[in-house]
């Protein structure tokens, strides 16, 4: 299936219905996650941790969340010290390149032990141990690694994800193709979004990836938000996504909160007197304010409104969609020695269950200054709008 993927197109080929169906008959018999994992506190630090490895051997999001769906799984069953879990966590990005990737996209030992010590990982791997991982692991899967994840379905649903009738803030789409660059955009950040906890485990992959289409029309003002043509592909009613989409929302809204006030921390003393100088710098106009002899502007808005574009500034309209929303009200509009040798470490593994008129002339002085404007990459703050679809996890990064 990965191969598959990094050589063409399948959802967009002849077989993509037969490989959906497929991918929806195995998810049925995935393992039941219990969430019963001991160390599940640090289950973030090491998806992060894996994210930051993928993204640096540049791996495609079904090997990243193969990896992390393999970690999950493993962790569910076994008590794991941490020096084990670190090792694990490589021989799943081992395993899960291997069958998602091509022979030269997967990562060397040398690679590894230099990405290693460059997230400040106090492992040093060897040949040996990283065999006995990946023994172990693919006993315990049973020699399959066939599991279908959400980044397996997102480009088959987002194939279908745009179509003419829609309507963006109410007006019809002049260019659909920018649309749905941005729409994939924001449905990568909501699939990223649900590999980061663990509750997303309990819906099933395919539906994980509907709701983050789904999510990504509502935050885009997309309507409708969820279209028949879209019901017919993936299975899945309004009714079936709104549980996991309202998940979603909370996560993005919480995200654009945390962003904002990013901004607002206190700016540096270099930071003040820059913007000091550039103050200084700017020249004066002298500007006469007068009554006006007119009526004011408000009491033109319905006229002038019929005479605008019904499509706006694209980087314009997508800032304003990027408002935090609230999740509820928007829902209601709308996974022979080698064998000794992995026996005896399986062993060692503890298995459990409007304005005022001036009355006359007044001359003002103002300080003329271009106002930047932010586009989505900016407001959001993340690498899901740069081109890119994989997040940077930030307790790696520096």
């Amino acid at each position: 299936m990965g191969r598959t993927r990094m050589e063409q197109q399948w959802w967009k080929g002849e077989l993509a219905a037969d490989i959906h169906q497929t991918l929806r008959t195995k998810e049925l018999k995935l393992p039941m996650y219990k969430a019963h994992s001991p160390q599940i506190g640090m289950r973030r630090y090491f998806v992060d941790l894996l994210t930051v490895l993928c993204n640096r051997c540049d791996l495609c999001p079904t090997a990243r969340h193969l990896a992390v769906y393999l970690l999950d799984l493993f962790m569910d069953h076994y008590d794991i010290t941490v020096k084990q879990l670190h090792i694990i966590s490589f021989a799943c990005l081992l395993l899960a390149s291997k069958f998602e990737e091509k022979e030269d996209k997967v990562p060397k030992l040398e690679y590894l032990n230099n990405l290693a010590c460059m997230c400040n990982v106090n492992v040093v791997l060897n040949k040996k141990d990283l065999l006995r991982m990946e023994m172990l692991l693919l006993e315990n899967f049973n020699w399959n690694l066939y599991l279908p994840t959400p980044a397996h379905y997102i480009d088959y649903y987002l194939h279908v994800s745009t179509c003419e009738n829609d309507l963006h803030n109410g007006w019809p789409i002049t260019s659909l193709a920018k649309i749905q660059d941005f729409l994939e955009k924001y449905a990568y950040y909501f699939l990223d979004f649900s590999v980061q906890d663990h509750t997303f485990l309990h819906f099933r992959p395919s539906l994980i990836a509907a709701a983050c289409v789904c999510a990504s029309r509502i935050c885009m003002q997309i309507s409708p938000a969820w279209t028949t043509q879209l019901e017919l592909l993936t299975c899945y009613s309004w009714e079936h996504l709104a549980q996991c989409i309202e998940m979603m929302l909370i996560y993005y809204e919480n995200d654009i909160k945390d962003a904002s006030n990013k901004k607002k921390q206190v700016t540096t003393p270099q930071q003040e007197q820059e913007a000091v100088g550039n103050l200084s710098n700017q020249a004066t106009t002298q500007v006469l304010f007068q009554q006006a002899s007119y009526y004011p502007l408000a009491q033109h808005s319905a006229t002038l409104s019929q005479f605008q574009s019904p499509v706006q500034d694209l980087c314009s309209a997508y800032r304003d969609s990027l408002q935090p929303h609230r999740p509820s009200s928007l829902l209601a509009q709308s996974a022979e020695g080698s064998l000794h040798s992995s026996a005896a470490l399986q062993a060692s593994l503890q298995p459990f269950a409007q304005p005022l008129p001036a009355p006359a002339p007044i001359a003002v002085q103002v300080a003329l200054g271009a106002e930047p404007r932010h586009c989505i990459s900016t407001v959001y703050g993340s690498s899901y709008f740069s081109g890119h679809h994989s997040r940077a996890a930030g307790c790696f990064d520096g």
